[in-house]
């Protein structure tokens, strides 16, 4: 059984929501299109620019994945929340929050998007 602050077995069940509140977030699939060091931050982050469509364009923000190498994250796929309001963070505005799986120490793992999906489609 894995252990940590962010263990499946040690988080208990959120409370239910209302439908409404899931389908108030906007979560776009976004091409990742340049990943920039960020050596202001206090925890290890990579700047990333991130493609949502035509609808939408391109819009940064700063993430803690130093797991994938920059070659990993430049042309990936990804799924953000794009409707969250803008955070600043050592100088730099961050415009979404890209979403991924936590490992049990807290390493986040990209959520994954199959081939074909096109930047800017709604996830559903």
């Amino acid at each position: 059984m894995s252990t940590g602050p962010h263990a499946p077995a040690a988080l208990p069940r959120s409370q239910p929501v209302d439908p409404a509140t899931l389908a108030a977030l906007d979560l776009r699939v976004g091409r990742v299109v340049e990943v920039a060091e960020f050596p202001e931050a206090r925890t290890p982050s990579w700047k990333l620019t991130v493609d949502f469509g035509p609808a939408v364009g391109e819009l940064r923000t700063s993430a803690q994945i130093t797991n994938y190498r920059r070659d990993e994250l430049l042309g990936r796929f990804v799924v953000g929340a794009i409707n969250l309001g803008h955070k600043r963070i050592a100088g730099f505005v961050s415009e979404f929050l890209v979403l991924g799986g936590l490992q049990p120490d807290g390493t986040v793992c990209l959520l994954g998007v199959d081939p074909g999906v096109e930047p800017g489609a709604p996830v559903a």
